[in-house]
């Protein structure tokens, strides 16, 4: 559910909550559930402030109604959320995200569900930050004056614990403090707001400063300095694999036997309904009493709290103490690391390893499914944790199921929906979601309800005392149903040798001895799925007397697969050699014939062709010249291939001819020496590598592609002149003659002209039609030639010097044109 709209609903005119998350308040040993939402304000000057809302709760927050205001931490520039591990906390991949929020006031710590809102909400306070935009105006809070306090208040002593890291001053009051220290005029009345100095208009200088404090001052074990950004909830939207690393992946499963080993690890898995109790005894009788140090401790309860307010509420004290109560009640020689807690109204579930593997842990995953009413709700169903411990996966569900020795079939549907619906979400998103089914082991545990049937309470009571427990267990539920393989289909249980767990008056022994005076049954029951899997025990632990059920224990010798890394590495080694051979195999690869292209005496509109021939191997492949970095088109406007692309058939082959022409668009820095005869060509591959060809070649200088004024400062052929002559005519400005030039007077106009004006005259006055018929282009390469050398008695064609003189009159018309501007 969106809890943002129950804050959304406490909030002013232009205030909206982004996102919320629920999350726990952590000071020393305590945890104080905490609701936190992003709330932005834009002022009217522009821009954006940000500040994040902390309200108590007693139940989800639907409305306004069910939070209260507890406190502001504005997101000022002195603003840092960072992960953080606690003192002694050991990191699992998939365990919940804990937080440190710092200011120049306040130093808070808070622990947040893993999972995609956590992602999104720490995503948005990163965006929310003023130091993330550095263009952003620096914020002033004016807005948040409506919920500060009227009075100051002294500051209290530092909090115990860890709340407050060093080198940081905590804020001016406790955490949650208490009403009387609240300005009661807000608006809504409901929950109000501890002062911070950095609201409103105070000057920078009348600031305490966040004083620079190193990462092992917060904590030893700080894994991230990156802003709000957590490692683990981003994990989420990271794709782990791609198409090559999938491949290795699942070569590697398939080859997992040649890298692993089994080696057994001891997993004690516990089951105990306590019935709404709080815990009034040392639980070390049933968790570490008579047993070595296990390596896993799976330890489930049900009916955590049965009030109506756990039902209807999000939080329960009963948590907190089970929890420690079991904490201390793990074996006393090893140390354990808490890996998960889940927890769905009153059942919970609680994993530990020993210290030294967790290192091993990986892919941690929990999920919930309500059962109960409506097939829903949280009063009945189950609550799982799924990890991966070395190479084998393992999923542990503690279930509650419905009630009543008549309900066995509304058992049965609770454990269909429960397998159902549990689905975990895999570190790779575009992975399908697992199913309990998809484990190599699978420990089920929980009050399952199944009670003995056919026999009524005196004669269950009389065949206990004999210990006639094998005529009892024929009449058990559970093995009627698992036998007609509607439940638990493939799953095993050990012996019962004990007596009945249910139900008993509570601090006693005794049977019940209420009105009801309910039949004894084995309701707690634990249940296994897998390979290399040995019970070593299983009983109930009389002991204990707080319940009216009795906990049940279960000693396991699981053989878990260990990697051997020299043989894994071997096997790697063997996988990625195999997929480079496959894909080089597959790689296209072609010969080319030539690739060093040399263009001799390239001239002005005459076309120069060199060809080279593309063979192909052994792959279709496809071929395209590309473009280099930062260049607009594969080769220069004077190249062009053809074919540029293409597709080959194997063994086949194909001509491609690099064609080399220069007009007028190309022409002039040719000339100037602005360009050069010079390129690379790169032939691209799909696929495959690419190829780099050289081009390479001299330009003859021409009169076409010149500018008039440079034609009129050449006195002598243009192929005459030194190439250092003719690049800087051809560069420099059009002159005049008052402007002081050192130059030489230039010809009035170009001598290429009055060559083909005068040779007309002479030669072609009497010619019809002289400049209607248009010219050959071998007529133009002889005239190009003749007045690029200044040898014109070889012309005898008319028609096309004709032409020609045509050209080189509009030019010679805008240099007039030019010029008298430049008079005038």
């Amino acid at each position: 559910m969106d809890q943002s709209v129950a804050i959304q609903e406490t909030l002013a005119e232009g205030e909206y909550c982004i996102i919320a998350v629920q999350g726990a308040l952590c000071e020393g040993e305590s945890r104080q559930s905490r609701l936190l939402g992003l709330v932005r304000y834009r002022p009217e000057r522009g821009g954006q402030e940000h500040a994040l809302f902390l309200y108590t709760h007693r139940r989800m927050a639907v409305t306004g109604d069910d939070v209260s205001l507890d406190q502001i931490v504005p997101i000022s520039r002195d603003f840092a959320l960072e992960e953080v591990s606690l003192d002694g906390e050991v990191y699992f991949l998939g365990s919940d995200v804990t937080v440190q929020l710092d200011t120049a006031e306040l130093s808070l710590v808070f622990q947040l569900p893993f999972g995609s809102q956590t992602r999104t909400f720490l995503q948005e306070v990163a965006r929310a930050c003023p130091g993330f935009n550095p263009t952003a105006l620096d914020p002033k809070f004016l807005w948040l004056s409506r919920y500060r306090r009227k009075e100051p208040e002294p500051e209290p002593p530092t909090p115990r614990g860890w709340n407050s890291a060093q080198g940081t001053r905590p804020g001016r009051s406790g955490i949650g403090g208490g009403g009387s220290s609240f300005d009661e005029s807000r608006p809504d009345g409901k929950g109000l707001l501890v002062d911070q100095s950095s609201w409103g208009q105070d000057k920078p200088e009348n600031l305490l400063p966040r004083q620079n404090k190193s990462k092992s001052e917060i904590t030893d074990m700080v894994r991230s300095s990156t802003i709000t950004v957590s490692d683990k909830a981003h994990i989420l939207s990271m794709q782990k694999f791609g198409l090559r690393d999938t491949i290795v992946k699942s070569h590697l499963m398939q080859k997992e036997e040649d890298y692993t080993y089994i080696q057994n690890f001891r997993f004690f898995v516990g089951t105990y309904n306590v019935n709404g109790q709080s815990p009034k005894e040392c639980l070390q009788p049933w968790l570490s009493h008579g047993i070595q140090a296990p390596d896993v401790y799976c330890v489930g309860f049900q009916e955590l709290d049965l009030s109506k307010e756990a039902f209807f509420f999000h939080d329960t004290p009963k948590e907190e103490e089970w929890f420690k109560a079991v904490s201390e009640g793990l074996h006393p020689d090893a140390k354990y690391a808490k890996v998960k807690l889940i927890r769905l109204v009153g059942i919970m579930l609680l994993l530990y390893v020993k210290q030294e593997h967790a290192a091993y842990i990986s892919e941690v995953e929990a999920e919930t499914v309500g059962t109960g009413i409506m097939g829903r709700m949280g009063n009945k169903g189950g609550v799982a944790i799924r990890f991966q411990f070395h190479n084998t996966s393992i999923c542990v569900v503690n279930s509650h199921l419905a009630a009543h020795t008549e309900e066995y079939e509304r058992r049965n549907q609770d454990y269909k929906d429960i397998c159902s619906r549990m689905q975990f979400r895999q570190v790779d998103p575009s992975l399908p979601p697992l199913t309990i089914s998809k484990h190599d082991v699978i420990l089920w545990l929980g009050d399952l309800n199944y009670r003995i049937e056919e026999l009524d309470v005196e004669k269950v009571k009389k065949l206990i005392e004999e210990k006639a427990f094998q005529t009892l267990y024929a009449n058990d539920q559970l093995r009627a149903q698992v036998a007609a393989k509607a439940v638990f289909e493939g799953f095993n249980e050990g012996e019962l040798t004990f007596q009945p767990t249910y139900k008993y008056d509570t601090g006693s022994d005794d049977w019940d001895t209420s009105d009801k005076c309910r039949a004894p049954a084995w309701c707690d029951r634990v249940l296994w799925k897998g390979k290399n899997i040995t019970q070593l025990s299983y009983q109930s632990h009389m002991a204990l007397k707080t319940s009216d059920h009795k906990p049940v224990s279960s000693v396991f010798d699981i053989g878990v697969r260990v990697v051997n890394e020299e043989l894994y590495r071997k096997t790697l080694e063997e996988i990625v050699r195999s997929l480079d051979k496959m894909e080089n195999d597959s790689i296209p690869s072609v010969s080319l014939s030539k690739r060093e292209f040399c263009f001799q005496n390239v001239k002005y509109m005459q076309l120069q062709i060199e060809s080279f021939t593309i063979r192909n191997g052994q792959v279709p492949c496809q071929f395209e010249f590309i473009n280099k970095p930062d260049e607009e088109s594969y080769c220069k406007q004077w190249l062009s291939a053809n074919p540029s692309r293409g597709f080959l058939l194997p063994d086949s082959a194909i001509e491609i001819e690099l064609e080399l022409f220069v007009n007028k668009t190309t022409a002039t820095k040719l000339n100037s020496g602005e360009d050069k005869i010079e390129d690379i060509l790169v032939l691209h591959l799909d696929r495959g590598k690419d190829y780099f060809l050289s081009v390479s070649g001299n330009y003859l200088p021409s009169c076409f592609g010149s500018p008039i004024h440079t034609l009129c400062y050449m006195k002598e052929p243009i192929l005459d002149l030194p190439l250092e002559s003719i690049r800087e005519l051809t560069l420099m400005q059009l002159q005049t003659e008052d402007d002081g030039s050192q130059l030489e007077r230039p010809m009035d106009i170009p001598k290429e002209l009055l060559m083909m004006v005068d040779y007309l005259y002479r030669n072609a006055i009497q010619q019809e039609d002289l400049f209607q018929q248009p010219g050959l282009r071998l007529e133009f390469e002889h005239i190009r030639d003749c007045l690029d050398t200044g040898m014109i008695d070889t012309l005898c064609i008319l028609q096309t010097f004709t032409r020609a003189r045509v050209y080189v009159c509009v030019n010679m018309r805008k240099r007039v044109c030019i010029e008298k501007t430049l008079q005038l």
